[in-house]
């Protein structure tokens, strides 16, 4: 059957399964293709595993979408690539220059970055990082969407936010009692946040964090490429890991 049709047939069964989909939501999901992200069955709507990582039901995703409610040009933060699904749906709503992913899982990054080019969304950034500290570079960022469960959002996400910004993600124990929360920054909060929506209870792993990965790889960027452009004083807010440029050979006629 031809693709598109079975991408018609799951967004529509995900609208009669679940109280809400974001329209825009619905709309991407009908046009990005799971077989890139997920060539086994790519359209039944189960979790699976890949490259260890979890992958996403298709309702999941539709869930932590139209919790997060994003729209077009909106400068979007997912922590927990994965193999890069939500991140492609995230990228046709927002556009692929407006998503910035991280994962803590270094094979993740690799597979979610293939993916992603396979499906036509190459530009969008993807990073080997510990998510709970975020991704300073590029903040401030309108949303940030957590694929992983805390007890409460992490300070470095709720920094990385504009003022108004929208935080997703589930709270509650790892593996236990959680809820799909909707967050946003209040400084009058003794805790820094409100919790302005709970969609419903969920199930995640816990959000691993510095040293709870044996491979877990500190920035795909050699630190020294990070010095150069500071002595340089120069860092471009669409961010030059998408110049491709041969550093070590630039160090080196530099007599580093």
């Amino acid at each position: 059957m031809d693709s598109a049709v079975l991408r018609e047939d799951m967004v529509d069964g995900l609208e009669e399964a679940l109280d809400r989909v974001d329209e825009a939501v619905g709309v991407a999901m009908r046009d990005v293709p799971r077989e890139p992200f997920v060539p086994e069955h790519p359209y039944e709507n189960r979790a699976g595993e890949r490259v260890g990582t979890r992958v996403l039901a298709p309702r999941t995703v539709a869930r932590l979408l139209t919790a997060l409610e994003p729209d077009a040009g909106e400068d979007t933060l997912l922590v927990g690539a994965g193999v890069g699904y939500t991140a492609g749906v995230l990228a046709e709503i927002v556009g692929a220059r407006h998503v910035h992913a991280v994962d803590i899982n270094r094979r993740a990054v690799y597979e979610a970055r293939d993916n992603l080019a396979d499906a036509g969304y190459d530009a969008v950034l993807v990073d080997c990082r510990d998510g709970a500290a975020g991704l300073p570079e590029y903040a401030p960022f309108d949303n940030v969407l957590v694929e992983a469960a805390a007890v409460r959002p992490p300070q470095p996400l709720l920094d990385q936010l504009v003022p108004d910004g929208r935080l997703v993600m589930p709270l509650g124990a790892g593996g236990g009692a959680q809820t799909l929360s909707v967050v946003a920054v209040d400084d009058t909060d003794p805790a820094g946040y409100d919790v302005v929506e709970k969609v419903g209870p969920v199930l995640f792993g816990p959000l691993l964090v510095e040293g709870e990965r044996a491979d877990r790889v500190t920035r795909n960027r050699m630190e020294r490429e990070d010095a150069e452009f500071a002595e340089q004083g120069y860092f471009a807010k669409s961010g030059w890991e998408y110049e491709w440029l041969d550093w070590d050979e630039r160090l080196d006629s530099r007599g580093r």
